[in-house]
């Protein structure tokens, strides 16, 4: 499995890729520009990742704009709607505060920090990303 993390907080950024590590191979941003230039790059490669962890709240792109622009790169590619990258949401503002539009939603979870390892591992059950 391939990773991609978007934290900006080193020590989050860090304890996500130590965790991800023992399921795939992690690549990590550090803010939402290059989360989309490695994205974009790595679709270039022919690479695609299977999961993004992306945090909302980071400097020069925001979490919600990284999201829409990797999902464009996604159709511009063809990537079907049921073949796209899987991006689990992490971020410090409960669900109810999150200004993502559920109707519309390009996410496929949301967690909130401090992240729970044992829900974040259930969320990657439930997206039948690991067994």
């Amino acid at each position: 499995m391939r990773i991609l993390i978007a934290e900006d907080d080193m020590a989050s950024r860090k304890f996500l890729s130590k965790f991800l590590s023992k399921f795939g191979e992690v690549e990590a941003a550090e803010n939402g520009m290059e989360v989309v230039d490695l994205f974009a790059k790595r679709m270039k490669e022919g690479v695609l990742f299977d999961l993004v962890c992306l945090d909302i709240m980071m400097p020069k792109v925001d979490g919600y704009k990284a999201l829409t622009v990797i999902r464009d790169i996604e159709r511009k590619n063809g990537i079907s709607a049921d073949k796209r990258t899987k991006v689990i949401i992490t971020s410090a503002l409960n669900e109810t505060e999150s200004p993502i539009d559920e109707n519309g939603k390009e996410h496929d979870a949301y967690i909130t920090k401090p992240i729970d390892m044992d829900k974040f591992q259930k969320i990657m059950k439930k997206l039948e990303l690991i067994e």
